[in-house]
């Protein structure tokens, strides 16, 4: 065993087009039955701030972010969400599709408050550590599942063969409340991101066509059961890609689901070069300006862009 030092030791690289170190997930945009009810939940328990609103009001939608830093202007948009009255509350054993989206903080402290507020609204939630990372769990009014969690340092995580090691381990709650010291939550903080997406998907084999041979990402954890996450850079994962649902039917017009999320890469150069290894894997690739779209098979969409 050791601890990761450079990215030659962690995963295992695609065959042809490999996503570059940088890379980073963007927004989520994320269907809703009812804006209203849906922004209430996103600012009050979750703590995002409103960056943008509009729509007609037939399809209202609002963009939300975490506080913006001092020297960097307005806050990055972190979820976007569409209103579709009457769309279907996600049942409890999932669809094919989105299992949660991850919003990463800055440090322990943070998670600490952040666990301190839903203790004290009696928000439910369930919570982990998974060795790389502690993890907060929560589901939405639509019952959309989402993570909120912050990364141990990357000195701390075990490398096996080239695979990052993480479990499922019980969270020391006590320890992440104590790490916040005395200060409140006070929303989800500046320097806050999407860290990654976790996916339902019918197959492995033909997950990892798609996420790892056409769009490029690293296999970097294999061997936990009915999952495979993947990542640029060494990062523990970007995507998680796992069956635990895949009897269930995919996500469509219909449902509360997952619209598209983004994937956001250093260069242009980069971003022509994903699109043409998934044109050349088979999967159909809608090219624009500014970046291309993509789906998986269960109709799982990506929007490829530059920073």
């Amino acid at each position: 065993m050791s601890t990761p030092s450079d990215r030659s030791a962690i995963g295992v690289p695609p065959a042809g087009f490999r996503l570059p170190a940088e890379t980073t997930i963007g927004q989520v945009s994320l269907e809703v039955t009812d804006l209203a009810r849906s922004l209430a939940y996103y600012q009050d328990v979750l703590g995002l701030r409103i960056v943008e609103r509009g729509g007609a009001a037939t399809a209202p939608w609002a963009r939300l972010g975490a506080q913006a830093a001092a020297d960097r202007g307005a806050a990055p948009v972190l979820v976007e969400l569409r209103e579709r009255p009457g769309a279907r509350r996600v049942p409890s054993a999932g669809l094919l599709g989105l299992f949660h989206f991850a919003m990463v903080l800055p440090d322990r402290s943070a998670l600490g408050r952040f666990l301190r507020h839903l203790l004290a609204a009696r928000v439910p939630f369930g919570a982990a550590d998974h060795m790389v990372s502690e993890a907060l769990y929560l589901t939405d009014p639509d019952g959309l599942g989402i993570e909120v969690y912050r990364d141990r340092p990357r000195h701390e995580w075990v490398v096996r063969n080239g695979e990052v090691i993480a479990g499922a381990d019980p969270l020391d709650s006590g320890g992440v409340i104590e790490a916040a010291g005395s200060m409140p939550w006070d929303g989800v903080p500046a320097g806050s991101r999407i860290g990654h997406v976790h996916f339902h998907v019918g197959d492995l084999d033909e997950a990892s066509r798609f996420y790892h041979a056409g769009l490029g990402f690293d296999r970097i954890r294999w061997r936990f059961p009915g999952a495979l996450f993947v990542s640029a850079g060494g990062y523990h994962h970007h995507v998680g890609l796992n069956t635990w649902a895949s009897g269930a039917r995919a996500a469509s017009d219909g449902d509360a689901r997952l619209v598209e999320w983004e994937l956001v890469l250093p260069s242009a150069g980069g971003v022509r070069a994903a699109a043409d290894s998934l044109a050349l894997a088979d999967y159909q690739v809608d090219r624009a300006d500014t970046g291309f779209r993509s789906a998986d098979s269960w109709g799982i969409a990506v929007y490829v862009r530059t920073a």
